[in-house]
């Protein structure tokens, strides 16, 4: 019987495929759990009179780290599940705020996708992520590299 949410492959992910996630709405709870199980207990994330009285952003912010972390949520549930084995490095830059009440979705674009030399039964795969608010707003992008399962051991053209 075939089991249903198995995540992708290294050969399901060849150079310029492209996908997005479903979209998650940030609430006010959401923040307030994740800087306290965190310890980002920063006033701008914690104090809503500097919010209101000194802050530049108007509004109950989130962490970009926040942000991140949903969308790798999101994208562990619908491309990693059984097939994710290490998440190597990656670049992140913030580009813009969000705040409770913004849906957030991730853009993904595989720009790097090789079979690892040590491991001929995983993949190296890099995407770049772009997360965009309901608005259309890039809030977030960057560009994790993934070991995951190959179904094959095969070599690569032109790999001896």
């Amino acid at each position: 019987m075939e089991t249903v949410g198995l995540g992708f492959c290294y050969e399901d992910l060849p150079v310029g495929r492209r996908f997005r996630t479903i979209g998650r709405t940030v609430t006010e709870a959401d923040i307030t759990n994740f800087v306290s199980v965190t310890g980002m207990l920063e006033v701008l994330f914690i104090n809503s009179d500097f919010r209101e009285k000194e802050s530049n952003i108007p509004g109950f912010a989130a962490p970009g780290a926040l942000v991140y972390t949903f969308m790798e949520g999101l994208l562990t549930q619908s491309t990693m599940q059984h097939t994710g084995f290490a998440f190597l490095d990656m670049e992140l830059k913030v580009m813009g705020p969000t705040f409770a009440g913004d849906t957030i979705h991730c853009e993904v674009e595989v720009i790097e996708s090789r079979r690892s030399k040590s491991r001929p039964n995983r993949g190296l795969v890099r995407t770049r992520n772009k997360v965009f608010k309901q608005t259309g707003e890039q809030v977030l992008e960057y560009t994790p590299l993934r070991m995951i399962k190959a179904r094959t051991t095969d070599t690569e053209p032109g790999e001896a």
